[in-house]
């Protein structure tokens, strides 16, 4: 199931905060019950009109996935075309966080210590959810830290409006279009109205930024009223669907996300990255160990990850990395969440350091890595800026064919090279 439609590369972080389901959270709290919007721009009256010829021509395809005509009049009339949204969605900043800005702030002095505070008011509920669902109270705490602190973020935009514009607008119009009849799902089953069904300008909703894609699949009802309410005050619903949305990916409870490693001098980097796996033993076999000097314990197979590369942090992996990685795609995201579960549980921070005088590339630097790579016969499978599994092989094919440490890490000493 995709909870989120952007990716965030290992070398860097998308900078449109912390949120991550699909899009970023608005930096908008809503107070009570009773939803406060922001006033929407209105368009010209070309481009509503349309924007309204489309929004009818929609009518038939909505009906015939199962709203009712009563539903869709309920919630398209008067709906206005939202030029905020498109803004937004054209205007994402090209600009990135290096991993360690990134958790510098999802797992910051202030972060942890709400987190903490949310544990304690929450406990009661939060106990009876890791229960039943047997995924353990503070990593759900954690993604409803990173993705709406605690509720304080939970998005004001009417996404009806939003999602229709967005499907309108073309750009990513399929996905929309598919969120936007999930949305009417929603106001159709009554658990919420039309009014009430906000969160941010891409769709995301209520305390951990479900998509209505994803909440038609995993949202429930855990206060037993009828309603599957994630946008309320009272956050129980929205916690016990992230931790269905995570037992359902495969949570395996008592299992760690990860464990920080120290590697052996002599490593071979040619085995770190998802696509390796080995149990514990094998790995310390080969000199791995935890940062106290010890084997690490056997929760399963294991892949080795460099998320800042050879000068950085590395980290043993196991399968609820993967389970994480289901809510948002992104391993910054996943060991962000990770990270911020073990400092709610009372663990220390990272322990190795970060390679803090690099900076992350920008778009247009990462294009030209990709092509100056595919230039000198590394193929980096495409040249769209995006730093994924081929462009990581690549550089680590290129690194090793001039005698330097191949660790598939883009950065500004990498791109200056291959100038």
């Amino acid at each position: 199931m995709r909870q989120t439609f952007r990716t965030i590369a290992l070398s860097a972080v998308a900078f449109s905060g912390l949120t991550a389901c699909s899009g970023s959270a608005e930096q908008g709290p809503r107070g009570g019950d009773v939803q406060v919007t922001q006033p929407v721009e209105r368009a010209s009256p070309e481009v509503q009109r349309g924007f309204e010829s489309w929004v009818e021509g929609f009518r038939p395809r909505a009906l015939s996935n199962g709203i009712s005509a009563a539903t869709w009049n309920r919630a398209m009339r008067g709906v206005q075309y939202n030029p905020d949204v498109i803004r937004r969605d054209r205007n994402q900043s090209e600009f990135t966080k290096t991993i360690w800005e990134y958790l510098d702030s999802a797992a910051s002095e202030t972060r942890i210590a709400n987190g903490r505070a949310a544990l304690a008011q929450h406990g009661a509920v939060l106990s009876r959810i890791e229960a039943q669902y047997g995924v353990e109270k503070e990593v759900v705490v954690a993604v409803w830290g990173l993705e709406s602190s605690y509720g304080s973020h939970r998005g004001t935009t009417q996404l009806i409006p939003a999602l229709s514009t967005l499907a309108y607008d073309g750009r990513r119009g399929s996905f929309f279009a598919e969120q936007l009849i999930a949305a009417l799902k929603i106001i159709q089953a009554g658990d919420t109205d039309p009014e009430h069904l906000t969160g941010s300008w891409a769709g995301a909703m209520g305390h951990t930024q479900f998509i209505p894609t994803s909440y038609l699949a995993f949202a429930v009802d855990f206060t037993g009223d009828g309603k599957r309410d994630i946008w309320s005050d009272n956050p129980a619903d929205a916690l016990a669907s992230t931790a269905a949305y995570l037992a359902r990916s495969g949570w395996v409870k008592g299992q760690p996300w990860g464990v920080e490693v120290q590697l052996p001098q002599g490593f071979n980097y040619g085995l770190a990255g998802k696509r390796t796996k080995k149990s514990p033993a094998d790995w310390a076999a080969l000199g791995v160990r935890d940062m106290n000097g010890a084997r690490v314990p056997n929760h399963g197979a294991a892949s080795i990850l460099l998320p800042a590369g050879s000068k950085g942090a590395a980290f043993m992996i196991f399968g609820n990395f993967t389970a994480i990685s289901r809510y948002n795609n992104a391993d910054a995201y996943v060991i962000g969440v990770g990270h911020l579960s073990d400092r709610l549980r009372g663990r220390g921070p990272i322990r190795a350091s970060w390679p803090r005088d690099d900076r992350a590339l920008k778009a247009a630097e990462r294009q030209e890595l990709q092509e100056r790579l595919s230039a000198k016969g590394f193929d980096t499978q495409g040249t769209d800026g995006k730093i994924g599994p081929n462009t990581i092989a690549a550089i680590e094919a290129w690194q090793r064919a001039n005698g330097m440490t191949p660790d598939g890490y883009a950065t500004m000493d990498v791109l200056v090279k291959l100038r």
